[in-house]
């Protein structure tokens, strides 16, 4: 019987990978923004208009925009668990969270000092990187391979001169996209993490091998990750979890047995770590979409809104039922809803009362310190 369940669960796999063609040709820059949102943003911010203009100053004073900041590439970069050890670890998250920021200052200001930046800071690592180590490679390599191709992304197809651009790609495919592409069993922001990375490395390779593999991985992720009843009686697995029983999933889920729309895997871990997933998952639909891929009319962007406003609902304050849980959440789930928000409520009108409570709450969303950053400015409210 577990044989079978393990043949069966390759089904998803196998027409996703038939189902998640890659574009004839990429856009460009299109790894969670485009030139019309870029553009968007740039008219809203010269305007003085809210809350873009608060958003825009929001990143420019903080340590990410510096033009002091020195970058402290190493060779390897060991992550333990919780990142304990940490060789590099923060180093490197902040130094890619610091080139998207000064890209994205350089493409609202046209102020060429924060185009060199970035270049500078994705120059040093592309000099030095060549792998990640210990228990939290994976994820590390998650988090700081979402940012750096955001960054990149917006300096080559914006900025007139960036000589190692091809070094830079060569990082990009050695070092982050062999370690992401594969996927993790861990909990689910770990592989929705990495296939943010994954997808945005592939669009600024354009390698559509690549880019498909980790769309299929994705979708199955986001439904293993997001309960909705046509589910069934209990949640999804991913192909090759090991999740063969109902008591092996209910661990899985933190002891969950009672599944109910918009829980997650990671509820009731904690908010933050369930943040990091619904923040990859929109993330990742927003680049596809760039793309010319809708995945926010299929079961991933039900799966979203769900998970947004389920967790916004407690966020903000609702008593938790003595069955959710064992009637106690850890909050803090972060400034991650604005991606979504603007996707589902801005474009499609999709009222989302909870989550834009809290998302107009939060303004201006700045950064997580590890993948997150300006959300508000560059999502509030943008249609394009």
């Amino acid at each position: 019987m577990a044989r079978f369940r393990k043949v069966l669960a390759l089904v998803p796999l196998l027409l996703g990978l038939l189902a998640t063609p890659a574009p004839a040709a990429f856009t460009h820059p299109g790894v969670l923004v485009s030139r019309p949102q870029l553009d968007f943003v740039k008219a809203k911010v010269s305007a003085g208009a809210q809350p873009w203009k608060a958003a825009y100053d929001q990143a420019l004073a903080s340590s990410y925009a510096s033009l002091s900041r020195t970058p402290k590439p190493r060779a390897v970069v060991e992550c333990g668990s919780y990142s304990n050890p940490n060789y590099g670890c923060t180093d490197e998250r902040e130094d890619a969270m610091a080139a998207y920021t000064d890209a994205l200052i350089w493409y609202i200001t046209g102020d060429a000092r924060y185009a060199q930046k970035a270049i500078a800071l994705m120059d040093a690592w592309s000099a030095v990187i060549t792998s990640h180590t210990n228990t939290n490679a994976p994820l590390q390599t998650g988090w700081a391979g979402s940012s750096w191709p955001r960054a990149a992304e917006i300096i080559k197809y914006t900025y007139p001169s960036w000589p190692n651009s091809g070094r830079f790609a060569t990082m990009l495919r050695n070092v982050y996209l062999s370690k992401v592409i594969n996927g993790s069993n861990s909990n689910g922001n770990w592989e929705l993490s990495m296939m943010e990375a994954a997808v945005g490395i592939s669009v600024f390779l354009e390698d559509k091998t690549s880019y498909d593999k980790a769309v299929a991985r994705y979708r199955n992720r986001v439904a293993a990750y997001v309960y909705l009843p046509s589910d069934g009686t209990l949640p999804k697995t991913v192909p090759g979890s090991g999740l063969d029983t109902s008591a092996e999933i209910v661990a899985y889920w933190q002891g969950q047995s009672t599944f109910v729309e918009g829980l997650t895997q990671e509820t009731c871990r904690d908010l933050t770590h369930t943040g990091y997933g619904i923040a990859a998952i929109a993330d990742v639909a927003e680049t596809l979409r760039i793309q010319g891929q809708d995945v926010y009319s299929t079961d991933v962007g039900s799966r979203l809104r769900q998970a947004l406003g389920f967790q916004s609902k407690y966020q903000l304050g609702a008593a938790v039922p003595s069955w959710l849980c064992s009637g106690h959440l850890n909050l803090g789930l972060g400034p991650v809803t604005e991606v979504g928000f603007n996707a589902l409520n801005t474009r499609l009108g999709i009222a989302m009362t909870n989550t834009q409570t809290l998302t107009e709450r939060q303004r201006p969303a700045g950064s997580n310190n590890l993948f997150v950053a300006w959300q508000t400015l560059t999502h509030a409210g943008n249609p394009a």
